[in-house]
């Protein structure tokens, strides 16, 4: 199980909200697969104020409700709210519609045009403040980081787009997250539009495991114990699904058909987000 550099542990499986509480009309099924994601122990729930508008923070409120001490709740402010006084009101609005009094850790979503110094300061005060009880960024590269200075001891983990078509991060940010002792939260670890579940590599290694090329992109993500995987299901069947990756252990020739067909690698590339 990852923990953060505070000691906390937290599951490497957890829930992704993106998409979440764009059509009103399928808000109870959001929250109903939320809700059976708790039960069957995926408590970490990742949201942003950027997720349809608040939408889906409105979603993780209705799946929460009476079970807020089984929850380790995560969300992010927009770059642009993220000023010493803007931070603090977004988070405000965050907590007002998921309806709870404090966020578990609160990100960057990614940089924008304020100084990431300030955004530290908002972060700090709302910590002060008993309204987060963690901090930490997105989409940041090492540089970023570095940036941070002794602030950087305080930053509880980096999310990142991370999956089998995205490696870039295992060339230097993974390790660099890893020598600090802070977990890297990957997001779209199943990729997006499907492109990636189609490829040849996932499905031979699903066949020979009997399972789906999903699940196979998920426990590829959930083979490093510093990483923590946050896929996005909304369906009970695809939720069911993601809870079962937990138990897929990959074998070497497992790792070596995907890294065949995925390349570790070999030099620095620029962080790919969504």
């Amino acid at each position: 199980m990852p923990r953060l550099p505070d000691g906390t542990p937290i599951p490497a499986l957890g829930q992704g909200t993106w998409h979440m509480g764009e059509d009103p009309r399928r808000r109870g099924q959001e929250a109903d697969a939320l809700r059976l994601g708790l039960d069957l122990g995926m408590a970490l729930i990742d949201t942003a104020e950027m997720y349809a508008e608040g939408g889906a923070e409105e979603v993780v409120g209705d799946a929460i409700a009476g079970r807020r001490d089984e929850v380790f709740l995560v969300s992010k402010v927009y770059p642009h709210n993220a000023s010493r006084r803007g931070a603090v009101a977004a988070c405000e609005r965050s907590l007002r519609r998921m309806k709870v009094e404090t966020i578990d850790l609160y990100l960057l979503h990614w940089r924008g045009a304020h100084p990431l110094a300030e955004t530290v300061a908002a972060f700090e005060a709302l910590r002060a403040a008993g309204k987060i009880r963690r901090w930490g960024v997105s989409n940041c590269d090492v540089d970023d980081l570095e940036e941070l200075g002794p602030a950087l001891a305080d930053c509880a983990t980096d999310q990142v787009l991370y999956s089998l078509e995205h490696r870039g991060a295992e060339f230097d940010l993974l390790p660099f997250c890893a020598g600090r002792g802070m977990p890297v939260m990957a997001y779209s670890p199943v990729g997006q539009g499907g492109k990636l579940l189609r490829h040849r590599a996932l499905a031979q290694v699903a066949a020979r495991r009997g399972v789906t090329p999903a699940q196979v992109a998920l426990a590829w993500t959930l083979r490093d114990a510093k990483i923590v995987s946050i896929p996005k299901a909304a369906d009970p069947a695809h939720v069911r699904q993601n809870a079962a990756a937990r138990e897929i252990a990959l074998d070497a020739a497992d790792l070596a058909t995907l890294d065949a067909a995925f390349a570790p690698p070999t030099r620095k590339r620029g962080l790919a987000m969504l």
